[in-house]
């Protein structure tokens, strides 16, 4: 297509600033940027659309224009939303390189002008790839005759005989063909590591690559230019089983224009998650500032219809914390890990056997003081039966009743709150098994990923502990070596709250994960578990002398210490969480 073209459709907001003797240049695509140095980005012939956010003096634009010149770009286009007009400086600059410029209206999104070049380069392409990208383009579009990324891909297949996949950079498939040979996980989580390996490196697109004998192509789906640690971990990629190194030009720029129109599809998607991100930064301000549980239950209230689509309130949530750091001696090129570990953070929380792109839509993440934190409901049933809380009130018969009324086979096992049947929650022994091999390769030598796990809490007073549990959590995965590492709750063992370095808010998200659960109890059903937990530690866990200081059956003794181990998933016959409870009551 011609550069003239562009002005004819009134949709796109251009309006020409220059370069009027140049609009016969043919455009043969389409690259957003605000890096003040594109030009490893650059193959020529590109429309290069631009926000100025590279532009801190007026000289800037000189070098700017320059360097795209040089690349043998075919014009221009600066949005007007940063400076509200595109500057004399950068008009200037163009004139002299006699290089086309364009004003985008702020009314007009960037992907808007993409998906429109995009389009008009693919079909004119010859024969059978023209057809196919204008299908492309018809079946990705809204209304009832649209499609996703699965039925492009089904029409590469049906078309051109290609079969391909569009992967997340943990290697979970977020779209395929609906017929044809299916991709392994571990095939997939291999492809998403060597291809953010090749990123890394600074190699163009497309990656060629083999495993198991079968050749592969590895095209990036990226919105826009910059540096690639920033998107490294959260692009998706889409995957051909084929080698394209003796492919004619014409195929693979078709390729890279379907990648185009999944990002605008990605865009897309990624839209939906903005209501969820400010769920939870809401909840999470309220936490920080240590806002009232009833205003906090409230706000989470608010947010279950989002993340739990009919069914009610969640009851129980976890936090997860997690941070991206990059070597940078630079202070001034830091790069905020809590941003890059939020769209990571929304992917690595789905099982990576989940298809489709809406798998973290039970997820909500925010970013703040350069961490990502997730807000996951849990769902499930919670070991909580009116039957029960009935048979704690009752002096006597109460472990004979609670036996009767406990599921099959969990009579002396008791469930607690980390092995609810169905609500159990994330862990951190587990949750980068199948990922940490990919992320590691695109972290490389100069990146680090850790991520902090806090137990799952049951009310919005638990909240504040649970989020200082997994920031600190966090802190002791950074503590150790690797590229990406993960800690639990569960590493926050009694021994480490004699150590100086643990902060006192540590303390008592500690005391508060163990007791509060029986005081919550203790206030609903006056069952006196706290004053039971001392007066049996008190006795050295003897169960006579225990009852005789309660002056209570022994019978009913058991029973509230298998409330208590209930509660809070603890065995009072280990030593370990005897030592954790008796460290609790004297701290709290």
């Amino acid at each position: 297509m011609r550069l003239r073209a562009l002005l004819e459709n009134d949709s796109l907001g251009l309006s020409l600033l220059g370069g009027e003797d140049e609009l016969d240049r043919t455009v043969r695509g389409v690259m957003t940027t605000d890096l003040r140095d594109p030009s490893r980005y650059l193959s020529g012939g590109e429309l290069v659309l631009t926000g100025l956010a590279w532009r801190h003096a007026p000289e800037d634009s000189e070098s700017f224009v320059q360097i795209l010149a040089g690349a043998g770009v075919a014009g221009l286009a600066a949005g007007e939303a940063e400076l509200g007009t595109v500057p004399q400086d950068l008009v200037d600059a163009c004139a002299r390189h006699r290089l086309p410029l364009f004003a985008v209206a702020e009314s007009v999104a960037f992907a808007t002008i993409t998906e429109h070049v995009v389009r008009q380069v693919s079909t004119e392409r010859a024969g059978d790839l023209a057809a196919v990208v204008d299908r492309h383009r018809r079946l990705m579009s809204s209304g009832p005759a649209g499609g996703g990324p699965d039925v492009v891909l089904d029409l590469l297949g049906s078309d051109l005989d290609l079969a391909a996949w569009v992967l997340s950079p943990t290697g979970r498939q977020i779209a395929g063909p609906s017929e044809g040979p299916t991709l392994p996980h571990a095939t997939a989580a291999r492809l998403a590591g060597a291809h953010m390996a090749a990123v890394r490196s600074g190699r163009r697109s497309p990656h060629r690559t083999a495993d198991e004998g079968t050749a592969y192509s590895l095209f990036a789906v990226t919105r826009g230019a910059g540096d690639p640690r920033r998107t490294v971990l959260s692009d998706w990629l889409l995957a051909v089983a084929a080698d394209t190194g003796d492919w004619p030009a014409e195929r693979l720029d078709l390729l890279h224009g379907v990648t185009q129109l999944i990002a605008v599809e990605r865009d897309r998607r990624d839209a939906a998650r903005m209501v969820r991100r400010r769920l939870a930064q809401e909840v999470l301000e309220l936490v920080q500032t240590g806002a009232p549980p009833s205003e906090i239950a409230a706000r989470l209230r608010v947010a279950a219809p989002v993340l739990l689509p009919g069914q009610g309130t969640a009851p129980a949530w976890q936090v997860i914390v997690a941070r991206v750091d990059w070597d940078e001696p630079d202070p001034a090129r830091a790069l905020d890990g809590g941003a890059i570990a939020q769209s990571l953070l929304e992917e690595l929380l789905v099982d990576p056997r989940t298809t489709g792109p809406d798998g973290s839509d039970r997820l909500a993440v925010a970013h703040v003081d350069g961490e990502a934190v997730a807000l996951v409901p849990l769902t499930g049933e919670w070991p909580e039966s009116p039957e029960a809380a009935e048979a704690a009130e009752r002096p006597e018969g109460g472990a004979e009743q609670a036996a009767r009324t406990a599921p099959a086979g969990e009579e002396h096992e008791p469930a607690g709150l980390a092995g609810a049947r169905g609500g159990e929650g994330l862990h951190a022994d587990s949750l980068l098994a199948e990922v940490s091999e990919p992320l590691g390769r695109a972290l490389a030598d100069d990146g680090r990923l850790t991520i902090g796990v806090s137990a799952a809490v049951h009310s919005a007073e638990g909240l504040r502990g649970a989020l200082e549990e997994a920031r600190h959590a966090r802190r002791v995965a950074a503590a150790r070596p690797g590229a990406v590492r993960a800690a639990g709750h569960e590493e926050l063992a009694s021994h480490v709250l004699l150590l100086p370095f643990v902060p006192d808010d540590v303390r008592r998200a500690f005391t508060a994960r163990l007791l509060d659960p029986l005081r919550e109890y203790d206030r609903k059903h006056r069952a006196e578990l706290v004053p039971t937990l001392e007066a049996f530690l008190s006795s050295d866990g003897s169960w006579t002398r225990c009852a005789g200081r309660l002056h209570l059956h022994v019978n009913t003794l058991r029973y509230r210490v298998s409330r208590i181990e209930q509660l809070t998933g603890r065995d009072l016959s280990r030593l370990e969480d005897k030592l954790d409870f008796f460290l609790a009551l004297r701290m709290s």
